[in-house]
């Protein structure tokens, strides 16, 4: 199989699961967006925290290639390294912050 498309699976399958495995303590539904054509992965968070109301990416990853490059991991526990322990490759993983790069590096 392409590893390009082995990662685009790996990438919906991890991102599925995790909007369904999130407990639902306020009124705040998880979605999943999985842009095959663009290589964008994401994960939007919306409804009312409280008295607030919220709109906002938990996480967004690029598919370029071979590459994952992730922009924003904001799960407690990180999609990053659910990624890692579905097969993703740690040199294929690029991130753009410190902690996620020392998350990374002790994978």
């Amino acid at each position: 199989m392409d590893q390009t498309l082995n990662y685009m699976n790996i990438l919906k399958k991890t991102l599925q699961e995790a909007v369904v495995n999130q407990p639902r303590l306020q009124a705040i539904k998880l979605y999943p967006v999985c842009d095959t054509e663009s290589g964008h992965f994401l994960v939007l968070a919306t409804g009312w925290d409280k008295q607030r109301w919220m709109d906002t990416i938990l996480f967004h990853a690029r598919l370029v290639g071979q590459q994952i490059f992730i922009e924003e991991d904001n799960f407690e526990e990180s999609l990053t390294q659910a990624l890692i322990a579905s097969g993703v490759k740690k040199e294929d993983i690029t991130t753009h912050t410190p902690v996620m790069n020392n998350v990374r590096n002790s994978a």
